[in-house]
């Protein structure tokens, strides 16, 4: 039987604060494009709120940095990304730091190798980025990597996992010896048990990253699945495939809440448990997202400015 049921469940995750409590702090994610948008985050948002800003290649860096000035200065936790193959070289890569730092008080950071299969320069991989030190000498607080619940055909061509656990143990090594809060944000998927068992191989593989776990907001499935199958979602995808195949579901939009319940069980009787949060891709628009968490995370979504 399929994890994620798209019935009506008989008792609401949110009904007794499970969803609310996993969605306590959750994160988003947004675009220079997409920001131009919404004219006062604080009205959609809650206070503090960790937003990425994805760097898509083709993206000025003076977009970037305004977008991250604009978000910090309304009282956001700005986390851009640093993609390593549309960084040029070393110079390029400090430079990002110090207007980061200097023009909106970045401290914050997901570093990964980025969607571009050639390389625009010295860097392909996130470890490389790391292993400049920039960001420990930038004093950064907190750095994030991505992960793979379904695994990673750009690493692992094969379809196995051999070359993302070696890295992972690269990089848990590494937040053993950084200052820096470091932690992972994953991919998103639509099966709740894959990502619980991934999760718990991680933990017994020795990885202690705690893990923020992608989840695409609300959005019509035509867009969900165009979204899924660009961005390599992996078998889980079958779930929205079967969704499609009932007329009567095909034009209602997804939504995320029976994933997002069976994970936060999950955390309840698991504490100890890997996955720490959730992170919102705003698939769907960031607006209808913001809407979708504050209709369902109670006092956890409730934006700055209400």
């Amino acid at each position: 039987m399929a994890i994620l049921n798209f019935a009506r469940r008989q008792e609401p995750a949110q009904a007794d604060g499970r969803l609310e409590a996993f969605l306590q702090g959750y994160s988003i994610e947004v675009m220079p494009r997409t920001a131009e948008k919404v004219e006062d985050f604080r009205e959609i948002l809650p206070e503090g709120t960790r937003v990425y800003i994805a760097h898509i290649d083709g993206t000025p860096i003076d977009d970037m940095v305004a977008t991250a000035a604009r978000l910090s200065d309304g009282g956001f936790d700005v986390m851009p990304h640093f993609p390593a193959r549309i960084i040029r070289d070393a110079a390029t890569l400090e430079d990002w730091i110090n207007r980061y730092q200097g023009e909106a008080g970045v401290k914050q950071g997901l570093i990964l190798a980025g969607g571009v299969s050639d390389p625009v320069g010295e860097f392909h991989s996130s470890m490389q980025l790391l292993e400049t030190g920039l960001f420990d000498r930038a004093g950064f607080t907190r750095l994030h990597i991505a992960g793979h619940p379904e695994g990673n055909r750009d690493i692992d061509p094969n379809g196995g996992d051999a070359m993302v656990m070696e890295a992972l143990r690269w990089k848990q090594a590494f937040a053993e010896r950084t200052d820096a809060k470091v932690a992972m944000a994953t991919q998103f998927a639509f099966e709740a048990q894959p990502i619980i068992a991934w999760a718990n191989r991680l933990k017994s593989e020795g990885i202690e990253l705690p893990i923020h776990i992608g989840i695409a907001g609300p959005a019509k499935l035509q867009t969900l699945i165009k979204f899924a199958i660009a961005c390599g979602v992996g078998p889980s995808l079958k779930v929205l495939q079967k969704r499609a195949m009932d007329v009567t579901k095909l034009v209602l939009p997804y939504e995320p809440t029976d994933l997002l319940a069976d994970l936060a069980q999950h955390k309840l009787e698991n504490p100890d448990s890997l996955i720490e949060q959730a992170h919102i891709f705003p698939l769907g628009g960031i607006k209808t997202a913001a809407k979708w968490v504050t209709d369902n995370a109670g006092d956890a979504g409730k934006p700055a400015a209400a």
